[in-house]
């Protein structure tokens, strides 16, 4: 078995549960201004992902873990090519983490607008910047011989990485406000229907045009499938959440954002990050991989914790599984 490989694969595979996860906490939290029309309706739209929102971004802390251990060049490449992006994306997540717990430590108006347009910019940065970044690992970053990036910041925002950051923002929002529509009841609920139904429409323009980019960029057999994968996805969610089928349309949007990243890790291999100016430079599976002994290692304690991950996962959801209204909110005040 080649390790290695195992572990690219592991590594997509925690991006994916992220992506996944996290996607919809974000479109939830850029959906503020467009669904909560009052305080009680931004409390429903927080309460849908509130005992959720931080075990979902565990996956990135768990991913970066593996990524450093099992692909330190991949890593320090990555960290240090896109420093400036991946500070900004920290410090939105702390902005909105923030926000979530103390938004309601006081009534006054003021104060919980300033906390929910935290919530709305530390949704909306890491979807797109998220984007910006994959889109720059799928087209090659200029590295020197020694796998250093010898780029500046501006050769990370061109046209294919700002495309790809716009339509993870998208999709994001469009996850996000579909799982609203799954998990409210009442009028918030019409209108997140309303609104996925209209978002949807948008996303499946914009994605169609970053699917067909990334074809020309960097493609292999299989990135091309997934992407059709993709595409057929997105669009049966649009018109499954148009029919009142938000449990399907959800999980047809999960299919979605699985298939595209999937589609561009199978798009970059063997590479893991490749070279735009040498592809002699680019880190490859194999080169920017740790020892077979470091990975055996943490192929066996795998092996016993990410079932109990998954688990607990699974067991986090099912609890928390009903539906929220304007109802238990005004309850909750009482």
């Amino acid at each position: 078995m080649d390790l290695p490989v195992v572990w690219f694969a592991i590594v997509g595979l925690f991006f994916v549960g992220y992506f996944v996860l996290d996607g919809f906490d974000f479109g939830v939290g850029m959906s503020l201004p467009f669904l909560g029309k009052d305080d009680t309706d931004r409390r429903v739209l927080i309460n849908t992902i509130g005992p959720v929102w931080d075990l979902n971004e565990t996956w990135v802390i768990v991913a970066g873990a593996l990524l450093f251990a099992a692909f330190p060049e991949w890593y320090a490449t990555m960290f240090s090519g896109f420093y400036l992006a991946l500070l900004l994306i920290l410090a939105a997540l702390i902005a909105r983490g923030v926000s979530f717990e103390y938004r309601h430590q006081r009534k006054h108006p003021e104060w919980k607008r300033r906390f929910d347009l935290m919530i709305v910019v530390g949704s909306a940065v890491p979807s797109f910047l998220w984007g910006v970044a994959f889109g720059n690992v799928v087209r090659g970053i200029p590295m020197d011989a020694g796998h250093d990036f010898t780029g500046t910041v501006f050769d990370l925002l061109n046209p294919f990485a700002l495309l790809t950051g716009l339509t993870t923002l998208l999709v994001f929002f469009t996850h996000g406000v579909v799982f609203v529509a799954l998990k409210t009841e009442g009028e918030i609920r019409e209108r997140a229907k309303r609104l996925a139904t209209r978002a949807g429409v948008l996303t499946i323009v914009v994605a169609a045009a970053f699917l067909v980019s990334m074809a020309f960029v960097r493609a292999t057999p299989a990135s091309l499938v997934l992407s059709v994968v993709a595409a057929l996805a997105l669009v049966l969610a649009v018109l499954c959440n148009a029919w009142g089928r938000e449990g399907r349309a959800f999980t047809l949007m999960a299919v979605t954002i699985a298939a595209v990243v999937v589609a561009m890790f199978t798009a970059i291999f063997p590479n893991v990050m490749p070279a735009s100016n040498d592809p002699a430079n680019s880190l490859t599976v194999a080169n920017a991989s740790s020892s077979d002994y470091t990975l055996t290692v943490m192929s066996w304690v795998a092996l016993v914790f990410l079932p109990l991950v998954f688990a607990y996962q699974a067991w986090t959801y099912w609890v928390f599984r009903k539906r929220v209204s304007r109802a238990h909110i005004a309850r909750a005040a009482h």
